[in-house]
C-alpha cells in the first residue's frame, strides 16, 4: 500500500495517492470487485492514483483515517462520531441512501442473534427480548464496531441499567465474561461475518452480527427482516467463512436500527477541490448505476445494494445516534 510519507507530493502540497482504509468486514476476497470499482471511479474522478488499504482489524483501520496513513475510510457510524471527536479534520462525506433513496430510511441493523433450536430460551410472550441473555456466552465484534458492539451495549444498559443488580453496569464491563460478571464468556470475533460463525457453531451463545456485511451469505426463511422472530438460512455454496455451513440457521431475538455509515476523509490530507470531486463522483448517476457498487440485493461481493445511491452529508446528520451513545455533539 503507498502511505502519505512514500507518496509523491502535488504542486498542492497534496499527496498524488488516496489510500482508502477497508474495515475487516469490507476487506473479504470477494469483495474486491466493489473495492477496486470505488478506486477506479475515484482515480478517474481526482487524476490520482488510489490505493485501497485492506485490515484485519478496526482499530488499525479507523487509526489509519484519524492519522491521514489513510485518507477516506468506509466505517460503522460510532467509529465515525469516536474518530471526529478526537479529530475534527475527520469528516463524512457520503452516506448510503435507503430504498427510498432519501436519509429518511439511510439505515441498517445491528441484531443480537441466536442458533435456530435455542431461540425458546429468550422467548418473550409471542416474540422474543434480551431479557435472558444474562450468563450466556457472548461473540462481539470489536469494541469500536457501531452494530457489533456498541450499539448493542447501549441497548443493554437501556435495559439492565433499571435494575438494582447491574445499575453500575458500564460498556467496559459488557467487553468482559467471567464469574459476577454479566456474561459468562465474552468473545471479540473481529467481524461480523465471524461473529455469525460463533454463534452457528456454538462457539457463542448469543451474537451481534449487522445485517448488510452477512447478506450475500444467507436468506430469510420466515418472519421479518431483522425483527425479533426472523430466520435466516445460509445459503448452499456460500462462501467462506460459510462454505461449509450450508443450512445452518439463525433467529434473531432483537433488532437496533442504526443510521448508515459515512464513507469519510480526513480533510487535514485532502484538499477541497479534491473532496469535491470525491463526492461528484460518488453521487454521480453513473456511480448509481453502476452494478459492480450498487448490486442487486443478496449478490456475491455486495457492499452497497440496490436501489440504493450514495448521498451527501455533513456531520451533524450523526447527532441522533450521538444521543442514543451517550456522547456530545
Amino acid at each position: 500500500m503507498a502511505f502519505l510519507a512514500a507518496c509523491g507530493k502535488s504542486a498542492a502540497g497534496e499527496s498524488d495517492t488516496i489510500t482508502i482504509a477497508w474495515l475487516p468486514n469490507n476487506s473479504v476476497d470477494n469483495e474486491k470487485a466493489v473495492r477496486d470499482e470505488v478506486a477506479s471511479i475515484l482515480a478517474k474522478a481526482t487524476g490520482k492514483k488510489v490505493d485501497n488499504k485492506l485490515t484485519t482489524d478496526y482499530a488499525v483501520a479507523i487509526s489509519a483515517i484519524e492519522t491521514g496513513t489513510a485518507q477516506l475510510g468506509l466505517t460503522g457510524s460510532n467509529e465515525y462520531i469516536v474518530s471526529h471527536a478526537k479529530n475534527a479534520n475527520v469528516i463524512p462525506l457520503v452516506v448510503e441512501s435507503g430504498d427510498s433513496g432519501t436519509l429518511d430510511d439511510a439505515l441498517y441493523y445491528s441484531r443480537f442473534l441466536v442458533k435456530k433450536g435455542n431461540e425458546s430460551q429468550y422467548a418473550s410472550g409471542s416474540s422474543f427480548s434480551i431479557d435472558n441473555i444474562v450468563g450466556k456466552r457472548m461473540s462481539f465484534v470489536s469494541t469500536s464496531s457501531t452494530s457489533g458492539f456498541n450499539m448493542p451495549a447501549a441497548a443493554i444498559l437501556g435495559l439492565f441499567g433499571k435494575q438494582d443488580k447491574w445499575k453500575s453496569l458500564t460498556k467496559d464491563d459488557l467487553a468482559q465474561g467471567g464469574s459476577g460478571k454479566f456474561f459468562s464468556q465474552v468473545q471479540f470475533a473481529g467481524s461480523h461475518q465471524l461473529s455469525l460463525v460463533n454463534v452457528l457453531t456454538d462457539k457463542s451463545d448469543v451474537s451481534a452480527v449487522d445485517d448488510v456485511d452477512v447478506a450475500q451469505y444467507v436468506t430469510l426463511t420466515s418472519g421479518k427482516e431483522n425483527q425479533p422472530g426472523a430466520v435466516y438460512t445460509v445459503k448452499d455454496g456460500a462462501a467462506a467463512p460459510f462454505d461449509s455451513l450450508a443450512g445452518k440457521q439463525f433467529v434473531v431475538i432483537e433488532g437496533i436500527p442504526v443510521q448508515n455509515a459515512p464513507i469519510m476523509a480526513n480533510k487535514a490530507f485532502l484538499s477541497q477541490k479534491t473532496i469535491d470531486q470525491i463526492v461528484t463522483a460518488l453521487t454521480s448517476d453513473s456511480t448509481t448505476n453502476d452494478p459492480k457498487i450498487f448490486a442487486p440485493s443478496g449478490a456475491e461481493g455486495g457492499v452497497f445494494v440496490k436501489p440504493h445511491k450514495f448521498l451527501k452529508v455533513d456531520d451533524s446528520w450523526y447527532d441522533p445516534m450521538r444521543k442514543v451513545l451517550g456522547y456530545s455533539s
